[in-house]
């Protein structure tokens, strides 16, 4: 798939990976993106001024009803869907500071807002025509770590919901791929680990596995985590239980 001329749709496109996909994507393509932060939005709108921005809360499933609605009524056909937005929460359940309100808020953001969006714009991707839906996984989505046990079992849950939809539209026209990021340095990693990837090789990477449509993408350190998952699962775990 050439990525040019194409209709674009990228959710929590206003910082970290997201904003780096609209950098390289703008401006040969038609971008829609989702913002929650209207300051966010307003600075996307300035830097790039040919985008759409739809506001949404994806933790409010309501919104996201709306959302799709919007989408509908302003584009006819969409080419690619790509599920980048996601929340991730580090204390542990048992900890003080652990929020007991975050979790659905988490779950909604990272795997049911991807699921009702999705089916909300199968009209419009399922047209005939070739379309794409990439959802942004980690790392975490194939072995999980201590902390974030939230974020690491929507993540999960998304790889199984991807192979199922994947199933699901074989024989259509439309593509279920899945891009596994390693620790990207964003917002939401500040202060955790090292050697971190660039939200702009990130992004690089993943649009080369858009136009080859690899449709499990191991991203930078998550090639060697499949890798050992597959030969010693226990290894695998035994390395990401603290990362």
């Amino acid at each position: 798939m050439q990525l040019s001329h194409k209709t674009i749709l990228i959710t929590g496109a206003t910082s970290g990976v997201g904003h780096a996909l609209v950098k390289k994507l703008y401006p040969n393509n038609k971008i829609y993106i989702t913002a929650r932060c209207p300051e966010k939005a307003r600075l996307m709108e300035k830097e790039f001024p040919l985008i759409t921005v739809f506001m949404v809360n994806l933790a409010d499933v309501g919104a996201i009803n709306e959302l799709g609605q919007s989408i509908l009524s302003a584009v006819d056909s969409l080419d690619i869907l790509i599920n980048n937005a996601a929340q991730q929460n580090t204390p542990e359940l048992t900890g003080s500071d652990f929020d007991y309100h975050g979790i659905h808020r988490e779950i909604s953001t990272n795997f049911t807002s991807i699921c009702c969006l999705t089916y909300l714009l199968l009209p419009i991707l399922n047209k005939g025509h070739d379309a794409v839906i990439l959802n942004v996984n980690s790392a975490l989505g194939l072995v999980p770590k201590r902390s974030s046990a939230i974020y690491c079992a929507t993540k999960s849950a998304l790889n199984t919901f991807s192979q199922s939809l994947r199933y699901q539209l074989v024989d259509s026209k439309v593509e279920v791929l899945q891009a596994f990021l390693p620790l990207v340095d964003t917002a939401m990693t500040a202060g955790r680990g090292s050697s971190k990837m660039t939200p702009d090789n990130a992004a690089r990477l993943m649009l080369v596995g858009i136009e080859k449509k690899v449709a499990n993408h191991a991203i930078g350190k998550t090639k060697l985590l499949f890798f050992i998952n597959s030969l010693a699962p226990f290894l695998a775990k035994s390395i990401m239980r603290n990362s």
